[in-house]
Order: C-alpha cells, then sequence, then structure tokens
C-alpha cells in the first residue's frame, strides 16, 4: 500500500513538472509572439535583425524592436571606407524626409568604428538614427540575404517585420521611392 501511494505520489509530480513546462513553454511562445507581430513568429532571418541590438554614437544600447516595429523600415549597411555608401547616404536621407509622414522608418547601421562615424556625421549629418554594426554588421546582413557580405546593403521591412526588399549596391531614391509606394505602409 504505501509502494502504490509513493508510485502515485510521483506521477503525481511528473504530471505537475510536465504541465508547469508546458504553462512556462507557452508563455515564452506567447511572449516571443508578443515581441514579434500579431501575425505570428517572425522567420530566423527577421529574428535575427529584430532581436539584434546595437551600440549608439552615445553608448547607448538601440534595440530596434523597441523602437521600429510595426511600420514599414528601411535598413542601410554602411560604412565611412566604402564610396558608394557614402554617396547613396544622402538620397537615403533625402527618402526619410519623403517618407516619413507615410508611416516609413530608416536606420543607418555602420559596419564600421565609432570614431569615423562621429567625423562623417559631423561633415554630413544624417536625419535618421544611425546605429553601430561593428564587424557583426558583416554576419547580420548576410543573414538578412547579403550573401557575398559586400556594402552598401539595404533591406526594406514590410509593417509586419518581415523583410520585403533586398538590394546589395548602392541605392538611388528613385528606386526607394518605387519601392515604398508598392507596400502599404
Amino acid at each position: 500500500m504505501q509502494r502504490r501511494a509513493v508510485l502515485g505520489l510521483g506521477a503525481a509530480g511528473v504530471l505537475a513538472a510536465g504541465g508547469g513546462a508546458f504553462v512556462a513553454l507557452r508563455h515564452e511562445r506567447q511572449a516571443a509572439e508578443a515581441a514579434g507581430n500579431a501575425a505570428g513568429p517572425l522567420s530566423a532571418q527577421a529574428a535575427a535583425f529584430w532581436n539584434a541590438s546595437f551600440d549608439t554614437l552615445d553608448q547607448q544600447t538601440y534595440q530596434p524592436a523597441n523602437h521600429l516595429r510595426g511600420k514599414p523600415l528601411l535598413l542601410n549597411f554602411w560604412a565611412t571606407w566604402c564610396a558608394p555608401c557614402v554617396k547613396e547616404l544622402p538620397e537615403i536621407n533625402q527618402f526619410h524626409d519623403e517618407f516619413a509622414p507615410k508611416g516609413w522608418q530608416v536606420l543607418g547601421l555602420a559596419v564600421d568604428a565609432p570614431t569615423p562615424v562621429r567625423g562623417f556625421l559631423e561633415k554630413i549629418p544624417l536625419k535618421f538614427p544611425v546605429a553601430l554594426a561593428g564587424l557583426t554588421g558583416t554576419d547580420l546582413s548576410k543573414t538578412l540575404g547579403n550573401a557575398k557580405g559586400g556594402l552598401p546593403f539595404t533591406v526594406a521591412f514590410g509593417p509586419q517585420g518581415e523583410p520585403i526588399w533586398r538590394k546589395l549596391g548602392a541605392t538611388h531614391l528613385d528606386e526607394l521611392r518605387e519601392m515604398a509606394r508598392s507596400v502599404a505602409a
């Protein structure tokens, strides 16, 4: 009789632990979906970006998910030593000016060190946020579809947080306008 009671308590313990694990996993999934989007979990590509955090020039942590989710986003990987990057940034800045009122956001991720980025932004101020991706920015850009790891690389995300457009090489204002008009903000 005593053995049955011990086995019964053991089985109840296993069931309780299993149920607790189920509740914990369910809660974790719900939290991840809440951080993701209402339509469901993000693709691995999108999650790699939205779950990342970057340093800012004022040594703060910038988390795109906290600032940029829910609206279309143009993400540009660039560096001060990259001539095509430097050439396209004024056009991306113009895109920001034209499309921010239509719900678009822009983020520049510098695959660079803080000192040259500060110097660059003193000469050519940008109206959109810039964060530092450092050398890990190349890995992130590869995850987002930049197989060659080259710069500049630009990705547009739709309002649900998934990549909808990519370009390796310098962008042009006209192509950015066309891309943005094809996406409902």
